[in-house]
């Protein structure tokens, strides 16, 4: 099964999605400078040098059951529904 949506943030930079990661979450009311920092994979490989396990940053799963998952997850974003992707809905 093919991740869909690792094709929806190829185009984008990390700097790009730390900047709307941190627009998403960002509160109104907020009057101080925010920032998010996302970890690029050439870092986290550096800073976790004996843990294969990158998937969940880079979209790599290594099982069909993960790509599952996070295409679903999509899916309910999408539709907006609240519910948990590792289960049937």
């Amino acid at each position: 099964m093919e991740n869909y949506v690792k094709a929806i943030y190829e185009p984008f930079t990390y700097e790009e999605i730390s900047e709307e990661i941190a627009n998403i979450v960002r509160p109104h009311h907020l009057k101080a400078e925010f920032q998010i920092i996302f970890q690029t994979l050439e870092n986290l490989h550096e800073a976790c040098p004996n843990h294969r396990g990158d998937w969940y940053f880079s979209g790599d799963y290594p099982t069909p059951g993960g790509n599952k998952v996070v295409n679903k997850a999509f899916m309910n974003w999408v539709e907006g529904k609240n519910v948990r992707a590792y289960f049937s809905n």
